[in-house]
């Protein structure tokens, strides 16, 4: 029986994508700790498996890589932000391809701080009311991607689920639970 509900309570499963160094800690940390507390289950992917460095001094630990993914054994993909994520994240047609089945199999398509330009490159946000850090570059890639943007810390949109940063990092985990459990 205890084995049955150690399954039971992580059943369910998300995808946390974070670039191998400068994700932005609060924004991995606090939202898995609501996933956590919820009883959902997630792994860690990136550009490299092993040890991911973060903005503050946290580690990660990358168990697969974006090439790796198998879509259909997690109900949703969550994608941190932070300095690294322009660089890492952004152009990573691996990663756009996942958001791209994830979100064509309607499950839960989240991204916070810079991320969400990942989800306008993978064309999810036309016409999706998102919000995200603003800098000049990631302003143009939201307004290309076709995003309405909405100047709220969280924003969720169907399935589509956005953050603007680090200070909405619970909310935005929050938001990702109640979405997985209507």
């Amino acid at each position: 029986m205890l084995f049955m509900d150690a399954y039971h309570k992580y059943s369910m499963k998300l995808l946390v994508a974070i670039a191998p160094e400068q994700y932005r800690d609060e924004e991995l940390d606090e939202p898995v700790a609501v996933f956590q507390k919820s009883g959902i289950g997630f792994d860690i992917a990136s550009t490299k498996t092993g040890t991911c460095s973060g903005m503050l001094g946290g580690k990660a630990q990358a168990v697969l890589t974006f090439d790796r993914v198998n879509p259909e054994a997690y109900a949703g993909i969550v994608i941190i932000g932070g300095a690294g994520s322009p660089a890492f994240l952004w152009g990573n047609r691996d990663l756009i391809k996942l958001v791209q089945i994830f979100s064509a199999a309607r499950k839960v398509v989240a991204a916070i701080c810079l991320s969400p330009v990942v989800l306008a490159r993978a064309g999810v946000l036309k016409g999706k009311k998102a919000t995200f850090f603003r800098t000049p570059e990631s302003f143009a890639e939201m307004k290309a991607g076709g995003a309405a943007i909405v100047e709220n810390p969280v924003v969720t949109d169907g399935m589509v689920i956005t953050a603007n940063g680090p200070a909405a990092a619970t909310a935005f985990g929050e938001a990702v639970v109640a979405r997985l459990n209507p």
